[in-house]
């Protein structure tokens, strides 16, 4: 059975294939520069699937790490932050609403 290929990966293979022929390179030489088989490139070009390490292995080659911080940018803000805000909020004492005038 063949595995069908995700649009997103697809994409992501042609984005990668896209470089590695700007920089004039053949797959056996980014392969070589990454560190993984030629079939494992071929795999993540194609998208017909590949795993995170070769992901990486191959943006690094090509220098295109800053794609990574499009992809996943830093948190602006601590989840230990916003856990303790969270807990004062809650132990924060109730306050008293005042009315001006009677009440109907």
């Amino acid at each position: 059975m063949d595995r069908i290929t995700d649009p997103t990966e697809k994409q992501i293979g042609e984005h990668l294939r896209a470089r590695r022929l700007a920089a004039r390179w053949s797959q056996a030489e980014l392969a070589d520069l990454a560190n993984v088989s030629i079939g494992a490139l071929q795999h993540l070009e194609s998208g017909a699937g590949a795993n995170v390490t070769t992901l990486v292995k191959v943006v690094h080659a090509l220098g295109a790490e800053a794609w990574f911080q499009q992809l996943a940018p830093t948190p602006s803000f601590s989840p230990l932050q916003l856990a303790e805000q969270r807990r004062q909020e809650r132990e924060a004492p109730a306050r008293r609403v005042r009315r001006k005038g009677p009440v109907s």
